[in-house]
Protein backbone atom coordinates (compact mmCIF):
# COMPACT_ATOMS: atom_id res chain seq x y z
CA UNK A 1 0.00 0.00 0.00
CA UNK A 2 1.34 3.43 -0.92
CA UNK A 3 2.03 6.14 1.65
CA UNK A 4 -0.26 9.13 1.27
CA UNK A 5 -1.42 12.45 2.59
CA UNK A 6 -5.08 12.86 3.42
CA UNK A 7 -7.06 12.46 0.21
CA UNK A 8 -10.72 13.40 0.32
CA UNK A 9 -12.45 13.68 -3.05
CA UNK A 10 -16.05 14.75 -3.50
CA UNK A 11 -18.25 14.41 -6.56
CA UNK A 12 -20.96 17.03 -7.02
CA UNK A 13 -23.63 17.73 -9.58
CA UNK A 14 -27.30 18.15 -10.28
CA UNK A 15 -29.79 15.38 -10.85
CA UNK A 16 -28.76 12.88 -13.52
CA UNK A 17 -25.22 14.25 -13.83
CA UNK A 18 -23.58 10.84 -13.39
CA UNK A 19 -22.21 11.27 -9.88
CA UNK A 20 -22.73 7.65 -8.85
CA UNK A 21 -21.12 6.28 -12.01
CA UNK A 22 -18.06 8.48 -11.75
CA UNK A 23 -17.73 8.04 -7.99
CA UNK A 24 -17.41 4.32 -8.63
CA UNK A 25 -14.90 4.90 -11.41
CA UNK A 26 -12.86 7.12 -9.07
CA UNK A 27 -12.88 4.43 -6.41
CA UNK A 28 -11.66 1.81 -8.88
CA UNK A 29 -8.98 4.09 -10.30
CA UNK A 30 -7.61 5.03 -6.88
CA UNK A 31 -7.60 1.40 -5.77
CA UNK A 32 -5.59 0.45 -8.86
CA UNK A 33 -3.22 3.32 -8.05
CA UNK A 34 -2.45 1.76 -4.67
CA UNK A 35 -4.85 3.57 -2.36
CA UNK A 36 -7.11 1.96 0.20
CA UNK A 37 -10.42 3.60 -0.70
CA UNK A 38 -13.71 4.30 1.04
CA UNK A 39 -16.67 5.19 -1.19
CA UNK A 40 -19.61 6.81 0.54
CA UNK A 41 -22.47 9.26 -0.09
CA UNK A 42 -24.48 12.10 1.39
CA UNK A 43 -26.99 11.98 2.80
CA UNK A 44 -26.15 8.44 3.85
CA UNK A 45 -23.27 6.23 4.87
CA UNK A 46 -24.58 5.45 8.37
CA UNK A 47 -27.80 3.91 9.67
CA UNK A 48 -29.03 7.29 10.96
CA UNK A 49 -28.05 9.16 7.81
CA UNK A 50 -29.70 6.59 5.54
CA UNK A 51 -32.90 6.90 7.58
CA UNK A 52 -32.76 10.69 7.19
CA UNK A 53 -32.12 10.23 3.47
CA UNK A 54 -35.45 8.45 3.13
CA UNK A 55 -37.24 11.31 4.88
CA UNK A 56 -35.49 13.89 2.72
CA UNK A 57 -36.19 12.17 -0.60
CA UNK A 58 -39.67 10.71 -0.02
CA UNK A 59 -42.11 12.83 -2.07
CA UNK A 60 -44.73 13.10 0.69
CA UNK A 61 -42.28 14.44 3.29
CA UNK A 62 -43.65 17.86 4.19
CA UNK A 63 -40.43 19.65 5.10
CA UNK A 64 -39.82 23.37 5.42
CA UNK A 65 -36.54 24.61 3.86
CA UNK A 66 -34.97 25.09 7.31
CA UNK A 67 -36.05 21.64 8.50
CA UNK A 68 -34.58 20.17 5.32
CA UNK A 69 -31.29 21.97 5.90
CA UNK A 70 -31.02 20.80 9.51
CA UNK A 71 -31.73 17.19 8.55
CA UNK A 72 -28.96 17.27 5.93
CA UNK A 73 -26.55 18.70 8.51
CA UNK A 74 -27.55 16.10 11.12
CA UNK A 75 -26.90 13.34 8.60
CA UNK A 76 -23.52 14.90 7.80
CA UNK A 77 -22.42 15.24 11.42
CA UNK A 78 -23.09 11.53 12.00
CA UNK A 79 -21.46 10.60 8.71
CA UNK A 80 -18.29 12.55 9.46
CA UNK A 81 -17.83 11.15 12.98
CA UNK A 82 -18.80 7.57 12.21
CA UNK A 83 -17.42 7.03 8.71
CA UNK A 84 -15.28 9.75 7.13
CA UNK A 85 -13.01 10.83 10.00
CA UNK A 86 -12.07 7.25 10.99
CA UNK A 87 -11.30 6.42 7.36
CA UNK A 88 -9.08 9.47 6.88
CA UNK A 89 -7.29 8.80 10.18
CA UNK A 90 -6.75 5.24 8.96
CA UNK A 91 -4.95 6.58 5.89
CA UNK A 92 -7.71 5.76 3.45
CA UNK A 93 -8.66 7.87 0.47
CA UNK A 94 -12.30 8.88 0.72
CA UNK A 95 -14.59 9.44 -2.26
CA UNK A 96 -17.93 11.00 -1.32
CA UNK A 97 -20.96 11.43 -3.58
CA UNK A 98 -21.98 14.98 -2.53
CA UNK A 99 -20.82 17.02 0.46
CA UNK A 100 -21.02 20.60 1.75
CA UNK A 101 -21.02 22.24 -1.70
CA UNK A 102 -24.34 20.51 -2.36
CA UNK A 103 -25.89 22.11 0.71
CA UNK A 104 -25.00 25.62 -0.41
CA UNK A 105 -26.18 24.88 -3.95
CA UNK A 106 -29.49 23.21 -3.03
CA UNK A 107 -30.52 24.82 0.24
CA UNK A 108 -28.77 28.14 -0.38
CA UNK A 109 -29.26 28.94 -4.05
CA UNK A 110 -32.15 26.52 -4.57
CA UNK A 111 -34.20 27.22 -1.43
CA UNK A 112 -32.97 30.74 -0.78
CA UNK A 113 -31.68 30.12 2.74
CA UNK A 114 -28.90 32.28 4.18
CA UNK A 115 -25.46 31.44 2.79
CA UNK A 116 -23.92 32.62 6.05
CA UNK A 117 -26.10 30.26 8.10
CA UNK A 118 -25.34 27.36 5.78
CA UNK A 119 -21.60 28.02 5.94
CA UNK A 120 -21.69 27.99 9.74
CA UNK A 121 -23.73 24.78 9.86
CA UNK A 122 -21.55 23.16 7.19
CA UNK A 123 -18.44 24.00 9.19
CA UNK A 124 -19.88 22.61 12.41
CA UNK A 125 -21.36 19.43 10.92
CA UNK A 126 -18.25 18.65 8.86
CA UNK A 127 -15.86 19.46 11.73
CA UNK A 128 -14.24 21.94 9.30
CA UNK A 129 -13.06 19.14 6.99
CA UNK A 130 -12.72 20.31 3.38
CA UNK A 131 -12.26 18.14 0.30
CA UNK A 132 -8.85 17.92 -1.30
CA UNK A 133 -10.48 17.95 -4.72
CA UNK A 134 -14.06 18.30 -5.95
CA UNK A 135 -15.45 17.34 -9.33
CA UNK A 136 -18.57 19.24 -10.31
CA UNK A 137 -20.34 17.34 -13.10
CA UNK A 138 -22.14 20.04 -15.04
CA UNK A 139 -25.28 19.12 -16.98
CA UNK A 140 -28.26 21.08 -18.27
CA UNK A 141 -31.04 20.59 -15.68
CA UNK A 142 -33.59 19.64 -18.35
CA UNK A 143 -31.43 16.78 -19.60
CA UNK A 144 -30.31 15.77 -16.13
CA UNK A 145 -33.83 15.54 -14.73
CA UNK A 146 -35.01 13.47 -17.68
CA UNK A 147 -32.15 11.04 -17.13
CA UNK A 148 -32.60 10.90 -13.34
CA UNK A 149 -36.32 10.17 -13.51
CA UNK A 150 -35.82 7.44 -16.11
CA UNK A 151 -33.44 5.60 -13.77
CA UNK A 152 -35.84 5.52 -10.78
CA UNK A 153 -33.22 3.82 -8.62
CA UNK A 154 -35.07 4.16 -5.33
CA UNK A 155 -38.65 3.61 -6.59
CA UNK A 156 -40.13 7.07 -6.12
CA UNK A 157 -42.29 6.75 -9.21
CA UNK A 158 -42.09 8.23 -12.70
CA UNK A 159 -41.89 11.79 -11.32
CA UNK A 160 -38.80 11.02 -9.26
CA UNK A 161 -37.92 11.75 -5.64
CA UNK A 162 -38.85 14.89 -3.67
CA UNK A 163 -35.90 16.90 -4.97
CA UNK A 164 -36.32 15.75 -8.58
CA UNK A 165 -39.92 16.94 -8.44
CA UNK A 166 -38.86 20.53 -7.82
CA UNK A 167 -39.32 23.07 -10.62
CA UNK A 168 -36.89 23.56 -13.48
CA UNK A 169 -36.21 27.03 -12.07
CA UNK A 170 -35.14 25.47 -8.76
CA UNK A 171 -32.68 23.15 -10.48
CA UNK A 172 -31.34 26.00 -12.59
CA UNK A 173 -30.62 27.95 -9.41
CA UNK A 174 -28.83 24.90 -8.01
CA UNK A 175 -26.65 24.78 -11.11
CA UNK A 176 -25.87 28.48 -10.76
CA UNK A 177 -24.93 27.83 -7.14
CA UNK A 178 -22.44 25.16 -8.10
CA UNK A 179 -20.91 27.29 -10.84
CA UNK A 180 -20.58 30.23 -8.44
CA UNK A 181 -18.72 28.05 -5.94
CA UNK A 182 -16.43 26.69 -8.65
CA UNK A 183 -15.62 30.24 -9.72
CA UNK A 184 -14.80 31.11 -6.11
CA UNK A 185 -12.60 28.03 -5.53
CA UNK A 186 -11.16 27.02 -8.93
CA UNK A 187 -8.17 25.20 -7.45
CA UNK A 188 -10.40 22.77 -5.55
CA UNK A 189 -13.57 22.58 -7.63
CA UNK A 190 -13.10 21.36 -11.19
CA UNK A 191 -15.97 21.84 -13.61
CA UNK A 192 -16.46 18.72 -15.72
CA UNK A 193 -18.87 19.04 -18.64
CA UNK A 194 -20.80 15.80 -18.72
CA UNK A 195 -21.20 13.92 -21.97
CA UNK A 196 -23.54 11.14 -23.04
CA UNK A 197 -20.36 9.17 -23.61
CA UNK A 198 -19.22 8.16 -20.11
CA UNK A 199 -15.67 7.55 -21.32
CA UNK A 200 -15.33 11.17 -22.52
CA UNK A 201 -16.49 12.53 -19.18
CA UNK A 202 -14.20 10.16 -17.30
CA UNK A 203 -11.24 11.22 -19.43
CA UNK A 204 -11.70 14.82 -18.26
CA UNK A 205 -11.90 13.67 -14.63
CA UNK A 206 -8.84 11.46 -14.98
CA UNK A 207 -6.70 14.32 -16.29
CA UNK A 208 -7.56 16.51 -13.27
CA UNK A 209 -7.11 13.60 -10.89
CA UNK A 210 -3.64 12.86 -12.20
CA UNK A 211 -2.57 16.44 -11.51
CA UNK A 212 -3.75 16.02 -7.91
CA UNK A 213 -2.10 12.62 -7.43
CA UNK A 214 1.31 13.97 -8.41
CA UNK A 215 1.38 15.53 -4.94
CA UNK A 216 1.00 12.13 -3.25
Amino acid sequence: MRKQKTLFITVEGGEGSGKTTHSNLLKDYLAKSGFSVLLTREPGGTALAEALRKILLTPNSNLTPLSELLLYEAARAQHIQEIILPALKDGKAVVCDRFTDATLAYQGYGRGLSASLISKLNGAASYAIKPTLTFYLDIDPKLGLKKAKSLDKESYGKDGDRIERESRAFHQRVREGYLAQAKKEPKRIKIIKTDKNIAKTWNLIEKELEKCLKKF
